[in-house]
C-alpha cells in the first residue's frame, strides 16, 4: 500500500552492520530493534551503534515501523544521520 506520498513502503526488515578491521581477538556482536551488529574493532563498533541508534530514533520519529519506510523516506534518514554522525 502506497504512502501519503504516493511512494511504496520498501519492506525493509532490518540493518547489518560487518566491521572487517577487528584484529585483537575479540568477537563484537550488538543486537537492537531493527539491527545486528557484527566485528569490527573497538572504534569501528561503537561506530556502528552510535550509527544504528541514530537511525532507529530517525525511524520511531516517522511514527511507523521500519518496514512501512518508503524510499524517500530512507534517503532523508540516511542523510540526516550521515549529518549527526559523520
Amino acid at each position: 500500500m502506497p504512502s501519503e506520498s504516493g511512494e511504496k513502503p520498501l519492506g525493509i526488515k532490518g540493518l547489518l552492520g560487518l566491521g572487517l578491521d577487528g584484529r585483537d581477538g575479540h568477537t563484537r556482536i550488538s543486537r537492537g530493534p531493527n539491527f545486528l551488529l557484527y566485528g569490527g574493532s573497538k572504534d569501528t563498533h561503537e561506530k556502528m551503534q552510535e550509527t544504528a541508534l541514530k537511525f532507529n530514533e530517525c525511524v520511531r520519529e516517522r511514527g511507523k515501523p521500519l518496514h512501512k519506510i518508503n524510499g524517500k523516506e530512507l534517503q532523508e534518514i540516511v542523510e540526516r544521520v550521515r549529518e549527526d554522525v559523520g
